[in-house]
């Protein structure tokens, strides 16, 4: 029988252009999202997103791959509800599988106070029409077999936050699924080209210059860049309140189906959920230390292997088969930086994500274009403008964490 092969390419190679309406730096999942709303939603094309390694390279092909809308504030679950719909209509609209799995996502609670805390989610994911609820051990069990609800473990599961609609999505596909995007609708992506320098001039922001020599021209520049934020952000003068910490995760060797929903436990630090392949994908809390280092340690390794053991004991014969880390820009609040910055005119930021990065995708590349296209800030994304921290109008998000993912 013939083999198939595609006969287009993904994505082309480009030469530079010296003006382009639109620079976008980073070419993760926000990056490259924001320039595929920018043509697809308001006919802007002539965008190019720019990396200094391959496409996804960053957090985007090292994230774990979780999509939720539970959060605890009014303006989070807004923003990350609107995130969830348009995850489960972005295989379609891409014309491209994401393998999205909406498989449910449970917050464990092994204390009173971790009841208390999903209880109050829950009570917000309902009024905002999130589909959350608090469940009891005996329909935790019935949920997740495998897992511990004895009272045996040193924190014995008490309730849980479950969220139907929660579940996993296959992270390098999001990435092609959107360069391809960007590609059909004439914009253009450009890896391995590293931005070195921002021109401002009377506090407008002109354009950018490359390491490759280039001095391109632009009316707007976008800062997508997750734990290089600060970096990218000094060379125009302003100053993030970001600090860039690892985050480690870890995947085991292939089982045999026995999970399918992700479970999460705040008290624990630990997440696992297994992947269509069998293997396990565990992750952490981000390191206590701030770093520009992806690789890994055996320290976390230990602490994430051991509490999810309390979760499920028999997994105590697993093999780990491979460990990584990515970059986290954590902000104070544990909520974005999204939009432009007072007194520098084309300078838009889409930062600050810390472990939500992923989740947010495709609400903040469509919504940092609507902002570019129309010069209006839309009001989903107002309530995390830079200003915030000036203003004492923090939108605290560390209740929702449900440990880094």
């Amino acid at each position: 029988m013939r083999a198939l092969f595609r006969k287009e390419k993904m994505w082309q190679r480009h030469k530079l252009k010296p003006r382009y309406d639109v620079v976008v730096i980073g070419a993760g999942v926000h990056g490259l999202s924001i320039a595929y709303y920018l043509a697809k939603n308001h006919g802007l094309t002539n965008v190019a997103v720019l990396d200094k390694v391959y496409l996804g390279g960053g957090n985007s092909g090292r994230n774990t791959a979780i999509i939720r809308a539970n959060y605890m504030t009014v303006e989070g679950v807004h923003f990350y509800g609107e995130s969830l719909k348009l995850y489960e209509e972005l295989s379609k609209d891409l014309n491209f599988n994401l393998l999205f799995s909406q498989i449910g996502h449970l917050s464990l609670a092994h204390t009173d106070s971790a009841i208390n805390g999903v209880w109050r989610r829950a009570e917000v994911n309902k009024a905002l029409g999130v589909n959350s609820r608090v469940i009891w051990p005996d329909e935790i069990k019935r949920l997740v077999p495998a897992l511990d609800t004895s009272d045996r473990p040193r924190y014995p599961v008490k309730a849980a936050l479950y969220h139907p609609p929660g579940g996993v999505i296959r992270h390098d596909a999001v990435v092609w699924g959107y360069a391809r995007g960007v590609e059909k609708h004439g914009g253009e992506v450009h890896p391995r080209t590293e931005v070195t320098a921002i021109d401002v001039k009377d506090h407008q922001v002109t354009g950018v210059r490359t390491d490759k020599g280039d001095v391109i021209r632009a009316d707007y520049v976008v800062n997508a860049t997750s734990g290089y934020c600060t970096t990218i952000s000094r060379m125009v003068g302003v100053d993030l309140p970001v600090v860039t910490h690892p985050l480690q995760a870890c995947v085991t060797e292939p089982l045999k189906p026995f999970l399918d929903k992700v479970v999460v436990s705040a008290n624990l630090h630990v997440y696992v959920y297994q992947t269509d392949r069998g293997e396990l994908v565990m992750g952490s809390e981000i390191d206590p230390y701030s770093s520009y280092s992806q690789g890994s340690t055996l320290e976390t390794l230990e602490s994430i292997v051991g509490h999810a053991l309390e979760l499920f004991p028999a997994l105590r014969n697993v093999r780990v088969l491979r460990q990584w880390g990515g970059l986290c820009d954590m902000t104070p609040d544990y909520s974005p930086i999204l939009g432009e910055v007072d007194g520098l005119n084309g300078f838009v930021l889409d930062v600050g994500w810390g472990t939500y990065g992923f989740k947010a995708g495709p609400v903040s590349g469509k919504r940092v274009a609507e902002l570019i296209a129309t010069k209006r800030t839309p009001d989903i994304i107002r309530p995390f403008r830079l200003s915030r921290f000036r203003e004492d109008k923090l939108v605290s998000e560390k209740g929702a964490a449900a440990v880094s993912h």
